[in-house]
């Protein structure tokens, strides 16, 4: 099933990575990245979604996708420029992009109702894979405790954006 290989393959990225697999904890500037990068990667995908999609449910998500995951991004830029961290790019952020950019390639072939399943279901299973990212390994390894408390309401506004995908996921044939 396409959701469960994307879920795998996001999950995969952000957790069995050398770096990570071999016990190494991401240290908050890794983290600071991986969760701006997370989110700059659903920013592209939803406004691939805005020219492609012609489906006001498809449009409205997208939509919103935008809205929250820059706000999310930007209280993440402020928070590292008061914190003087400089986000560190690593071995989970590149694969992330790289996953992206290869699920982004499929979705500029698809239109009309394919593409808009094939983007509700990936944002189904990239919202899984995020929040479970969150909860089992970024937020964990967070020393920082105002960078764990941004984590933390991500994580819940990320929570509403995969129920809200998996709604409009079912509302598409």
């Amino acid at each position: 099933m396409r959701l469960l290989g994307a879920a795998a393959a996001f999950a995969l990225a952000f957790t069995s990575l050398p770096a990570l697999a071999q016990g190494a904890k991401p240290n908050d500037a890794e983290i600071a990245h991986i969760a701006y990068t997370a989110g700059v990667i659903d920013i592209k995908a939803a406004k691939l979604a805005l020219q492609k999609s012609k489906n006001k449910e498809v449009r409205d998500f997208a939509q919103n996708m935008v809205h929250d995951h820059t706000a999310v991004n930007d209280q993440a830029l402020a928070l590292v420029k008061k914190l003087k961290v400089t986000p560190e790019d690593n071995d989970t952020s590149k694969a992330l992009v790289k996953q992206a950019d290869a699920e982004r390639a499929k979705l500029e072939k698809l239109s009309g109702a394919k593409f808009d399943k094939a983007y509700a279901d990936n944002e189904v299973a990239y919202h899984k894979a995020v929040d479970n990212a969150l909860e089992t390994v970024l937020i964990p390894n967070a020393t920082n405790p105002e960078l764990k408390d941004l984590l933390k309401t991500g994580l819940k506004i990320f929570q509403g954006h995969e129920m809200h995908a998996e709604q409009v996921a079912a509302s598409l044939k």
